[in-house]
């Protein structure tokens, strides 16, 4: 009786962990493709890149710029075939932080936020 008993138990412990492994290897791969999904992003927003005069930025770009990022300036500006800016900014505490937006001053995601989107 005792080894049905231990057999039984062994059996469902044994289930469980099988179970449970399942559902991490299933979780992987949902963490792989959304890893995918992310570069796939990543590499449209940074795509072909010409520097362009900080002049040439359209207006509504830089107004995103003075309202998101105050004290910020445009110190470098790049733009892409989908009229896409690049824009690395000086910062008001001597940083750089390089953004991305189109032309209508909506901003796109980077691969920093990306991630904490997935979070």
């Amino acid at each position: 009786m005792k080894k049905l008993i231990f057999a039984t138990a062994l059996a469902i412990g044994s289930l469980t962990a099988v179970n449970a492994q399942d559902k991490a290897i299933a979780q992987t791969s949902t963490d792989e493709a959304t890893m995918t999904q992310t570069v796939d992003a990543q590499e449209t927003v940074a795509q072909d890149f010409k520097e362009v005069k900080a002049s040439e930025v359209p207006k509504p770009v830089l107004e995103a710029v003075a309202n998101d990022h105050k004290g910020a300036t445009v110190s470098k500006a790049y733009k892409n075939a989908k009229g896409q800016y690049k824009l690395v900014l000086a910062t008001a505490d001597k940083k750089e932080k390089t953004v991305y937006a189109n032309s209508k001053g909506e901003w796109l995601q980077t691969k920093k936020k990306m991630s904490k989107n997935m979070n």
